[in-house]
């Protein structure tokens, strides 16, 4: 299968899609979902403004979904996929800086994962629709704030810890014509490798996961879903530097920093 790069950005003040190759763009008529068509014009990297690679109606992260994490948590195998929202206003794409929530001192985690792009309605779809329902794949870094997630012993906060603006980086690309499941996930902070993980590792695959959350709600051209971490997760120090690197999909890079406000006082 043929793999494809759509990146959506900015030029000429309107939002686009286009087909990257190399530091080149194939800017197009249209969208991804139904149909973009190359205009003949081709520009560089440099010349746009490089956005988050889709507009999610919804974005779902899954949670213990590999095994070499499970087993070092000892946590059982989920019969099920286990999820949680994030708030989609947390969307920041490739280069953009990551914020400490305003007057939260504590610890802010990077999570490097696979994300999969749904590229049409579906519900109540079988492993064996799901693939027709993936429009491609992308980088992850699933930010959490980890001293807000079990705060209140009576409630765990996933969706809070999880939804702080900035915290849903995702891009650069959407990489269509991947096998989901021969990728290697690399995370790097400060220039220091602190995850490499097989996604064949995954408990549920992509189809599967497209498949059950099908299930449970409608998914949309665009939704996004984070098919979930493995080991390696650590905090991050305001100031230091991170990147999601997937082979055939590209480097996610972004900073993490302080709080402007708060860096102040």
């Amino acid at each position: 299968m043929t793999t494809s790069k759509w990146l959506r950005l900015a030029w000429q003040g309107a939002v686009r899609y286009g087909l990257l190759n190399g530091d080149r763009i194939a800017i197009c008529d249209g969208d991804p979902y139904r149909g973009a068509v190359p205009v003949g014009v081709e520009v560089g990297l440099g010349e746009v403004t490089v956005l988050p690679p889709c507009v999610p109606a919804k974005f779902i992260g899954l949670w213990n979904n590999y095994r070499a994490l499970a087993e070092k948590l000892g946590q059982s195998i989920p019969a099920e996929p286990l999820y949680f929202l994030k708030a989609t206003s947390s969307l920041l794409g490739v280069g953009g800086v990551i914020r400490q929530p305003r007057g939260y001192r504590g610890r802010v985690a990077y999570e490097g994962e696979l994300g999969i792009v749904v590229g049409c309605r579906c519900a109540n779809v079988d492993v064996t629709e799901a693939a027709q329902c993936i429009l491609g794949y992308t980088c992850i870094n699933d930010v959490t704030a980890l001293d807000v997630l079990h705060r209140d012993p009576s409630f765990a906060q996933w969706t809070r810890a999880k939804s702080f603006d900035t915290f849903g980086v995702c891009g650069p690309v959407i990489a269509t014509g991947l096998d989901p499941l021969a990728l290697t996930v690399k995370t790097r902070v400060a220039g220091r490798e602190r995850q490499n993980y097989a996604t064949a590792d995954m408990i549920f695959t992509p189809v599967e996961i497209v498949s059950r959350l099908s299930f449970d709600m409608t998914l949309e051209p665009g939704d996004l879903i984070a098919c979930g971490t493995s080991l390696g997760v650590l905090p991050m120090k305001p100031g230091t530097a991170v990147e999601v690197e997937i082979d055939g999909i590209g480097v996610l890079h972004n900073r993490f920093e302080a709080d402007a406000e708060d860096a102040k006082q």
